[in-house]
């Protein structure tokens, strides 16, 4: 559960007329407003508790702190009304919601596809979208970066000039992932559920058991087909990641990842991004093996 502390620099007292100790946007609308908007639309109504007040008589100071789904945050000020604003304040930033897309713009043509995946995960009982520098290359003056977006068994990756702009390169592409598997751009797909280490050793299902008893050293084997057919026994996800660092030799590089509990990543290198995925493959397949045989 996520908490951050916001201190109010205000210091009139309670009694007093309180006017600028409220942050509000360009449209006039304050964190316990916008906040308020995001619960309603992601079914989470925001709950305040008042958690200590203490302070003399002209100088108070409140506690409070506000909880939207999985996500707690507090806020300190000298009126309740501050406390609970900058509470609100903290939690916005914590679900990263994109306060310019609240202010009831209709032509932005770019939402924070970060924000997005957020509040998806939230909604839905997902686990939170990772983010992941894979890769920071080329001059001071003209830095390149490499970042990977996961969530639940899918996986992006995108290139920024910092790792901000990489960072909402890769949602945006796991937005338009999402609704490409959804047929729409209301995403409705869902995550199939993680198989456990457990489940593989007591398959007895004809492609693990084949694993089990057959040599992984045969030349030229397309392991990459041979995953593909496993994952689709066992119900489980496999994404390949191609790294853009090529190795002290001159290969390409490449991640196997695949959407077992606890998740299994494996690494391949090669002459060619296809033999880089097809070895990853293989040393995926040698882990399962290894799994799949030890009762």
């Amino acid at each position: 559960m996520s908490q951050e502390l916001y201190q109010s620099g205000v210091t009139t007292s309670d009694s007093s007329p309180i006017k600028d100790e409220i942050p509000r946007t360009n449209a006039g609308k304050t964190p316990i407003q916008i906040l308020h908007e995001y619960g309603s639309r992601s079914g989470k109504i925001p709950a305040y508790v008042m958690e200590k007040a203490d302070g003399e008589a002209h100088q108070p100071s409140f506690v409070f702190s506000v909880t939207v789904g999985d996500v707690c945050c507090q806020g300190e000020g000298p009126s309740k009304k501050a406390a609970k604003h900058t509470a609100a304040e903290a939690a916005l930033h914590v679900l990263q919601v994109d306060v310019a897309a609240t202010n009831g713009d209709t032509t932005d043509t770019n939402p924070n596809s970060v924000g997005t995946l957020q509040e998806l995960a939230l909604q839905r009982g997902w686990r939170l979208p990772e983010y992941t520098v894979l890769m920071e290359a080329g001059p001071l003056h003209r830095r390149e970066f490499t970042v990977s977006c996961r969530l639940e068994s899918l996986s992006e990756t995108a290139l920024g000039s910092s790792k901000k702009s990489a960072k909402k390169a890769a949602a945006e592409k796991m937005v338009d992932k999402l609704q490409a598997l959804s047929g729409s751009s209301e995403i409705t797909w869902t995550p199939k559920p993680r198989v456990q280490f457990e489940d593989l050793r007591n398959s007895s299902a004809e492609k693990i058991s084949s694993l089990r008893r057959n040599p992984l050293s045969i030349p030229n084997t397309d392991y990459i087909q041979l995953m593909s057919e496993l994952s689709k026994e066992q119900s489980f996800a496999v994404a390949y990641l191609d790294i853009d660092e090529l190795t002290a030799n001159g290969q390409y590089q490449c991640l196997a990842e695949l959407s077992t509990s606890p998740v299994t990543v494996c690494h391949g290198t090669g002459i060619s991004h296809s033999n880089a995925h097809n070895a990853a493959a293989h040393s995926a397949l040698q882990y399962i093996k290894i799994i799949a045989s030890n009762k």
